[in-house]
């Protein structure tokens, strides 16, 4: 016989505890514990169980290493995300702000999918088959061999790939699907680690590839708890502002590929169209001799991508001076400000900073140091850099530049473009030939590099 019992689960993380408690011990976040009603006993089994024969471990040497086959869609640039194609069997998770354009990109996804004779089946929990039917004739998609549900439960969905059995499956999302032998409400942890398990389970069964659009929460994060990233097998974040209209699909996991890769597009009348060349897009609107605005090349996953940084410094009105930075660390700013107030003499600590990267990309890596601190001393000392310099280096606490990785695709980028120098760090001259006819120039120090990029002596 089942039994009920209560038990409390944190939305956040998915912690269980018997009792309510007010701070969650798992995550330490406060009111996300609600109640459940957990059924024990035979009732509670999987309907559908994994394969129960028994397997016994291997020597590595003696496994057979074979390539993932892969279905390449029509978008390169997604290809590149997924690591070079999706993957049969795999389970990938998408996430995004509300009317970012995920539903878009998955719709026509799956009609590039469709167009090649492959049944597909997009699973709608948010919209009626008739809404899908608006946005395909939007989108200008017509295909015989793509399929439109509208359903929430589980147990039809699993009924509907049996009988279809698709090549590829979008559940758009899996906040609105529930399984009726859980009794919590639809997008609650339990909800979402059951249905996702299931979901998986068909997924390496039957070898068939799973997108699931995720909610996203007003912190970024995708709705419910993490181990749904634990889950799957890649998570990518579709980011963006809806009032413009380039979107970023980013990877940051990929059992079947680099992660941290980038794809660019550009949303437009008839749906998502890929952006080839970012690097142009990025630098299109450059302005011509400002002070404060140089051009970084900074590495997304295996791809050169040049972006330009703007700063402006002036002085403050406030006790206080302010410390802003849109598309990197907030950290990072205050932090290099006195670097160049010790190493290289510029009184900054009366000067409010606002530090921008253009184009709406968020760049995390420490090669961006040196354009920042370069950026910050041209627009404090009003003096414009070379339009065609590209600056890349990691500044250390003592002033020094510090070598960074895949210097040569940086290099080559710049060259592609049409610039004239590149100021790099001096360690990183070792061991290739520069393309021509860009001219390489190694720096030891920050004060070395706003020299050279600045003109100063």
């Amino acid at each position: 016989m089942a039994k009920r019992k209560t038990k409390f689960v944190c939305q956040e993380c998915g912690y269980e505890t018997p009792k309510w408690m007010g701070k969650c011990p798992g995550c330490h976040q406060w009111n996300t514990l609600v109640e459940e009603t957990a059924i024990t006993g035979s009732s509670s089994r999987h309907v559908f169980q994994t394969n129960t024969s028994s397997s016994k471990p291997e020597k590595i040497n003696a496994i057979k290493s074979e390539k993932e086959p892969r279905m390449a869609t029509d978008m390169p640039e997604l290809n590149r995300v997924l690591g070079g194609g999706i993957v049969a069997g795999s389970l990938v998770l998408i996430g995004g702000d509300p009317g970012i354009g995920k539903s878009t990109l998955l719709l026509q996804v799956s009609a590039q999918i469709a167009n090649k004779q492959l049944p597909v089946l997009y699973i709608s929990g948010e919209e009626s088959s008739r809404q899908t039917k608006l946005r395909a004739e939007r989108l200008g998609i017509q295909s015989e061999e793509l399929y439109v549900l509208s359903e929430t439960n589980l147990q039809d969905v699993l009924n509907q790939i049996e009988a279809i059995d698709p090549k590829f499956v979008v559940i758009d999302s899996i906040q609105t699907i529930f399984k009726e032998d859980v009794t919590s409400a639809p997008g609650s942890v339990s909800q979402v680690r059951e249905c996702t398990s299931q979901l998986m389970r068909i997924a390496k069964s039957k070898g068939i590839p799973i997108f699931i659009v995720g909610h996203v929460t007003k912190e970024g994060s995708i709705a419910g708890p993490r181990l749904l990233e634990h889950m799957v097998d890649a998570v990518l974040y579709f980011e963006g502002e809806r009032h413009h209209t380039f979107r970023i699909l980013r990877g940051v996991k990929n059992r079947f590929g680099s992660t941290h890769e980038m794809g660019i597009f550009e949303m437009k009348e008839k749906g998502l169209e890929e952006v080839l060349n970012p690097s142009e897009i990025f630098l299109e609107e450059r302005s011509q001799g400002a002070a404060g605005s140089i051009v970084v090349a900074s590495m997304e996953g295996t791809r050169p991508v040049l972006v330009e940084i703007q700063a402006l410094i002036s002085p403050t009105s406030y006790g206080n001076p302010r410390r802003m930075a849109t598309g990197l660390d907030n950290n990072r700013v205050p932090l290099l400000m006195a670097v160049l107030e010790k190493r290289a003499g510029l009184l900054l600590q009366n000067q409010d900073a606002y530090v921008k990267v253009a184009g709406g990309v968020k760049l995390d890596e420490p090669a961006i140091d040196l354009a920042v601190a370069i950026s910050i001393a041209s627009s404090f000392r009003n003096r414009a850099s070379n339009a065609d310099d590209v600056v890349v280096g990691e500044v250390g606490l003592t002033g020094e530049i510090r070598r960074v990785a895949r210097i040569e695709q940086r290099v080559q980028e710049a060259n592609k473009l049409g610039f004239k120098r590149v100021i790099i760090p001096k360690k990183n001259l070792d061991g290739w030939t520069p393309p021509q006819p860009i001219e390489v120039i190694g720096v030891n120090t920050v004060q070395e590099a706003i020299q050279v990029t600045l003109g100063e002596r």
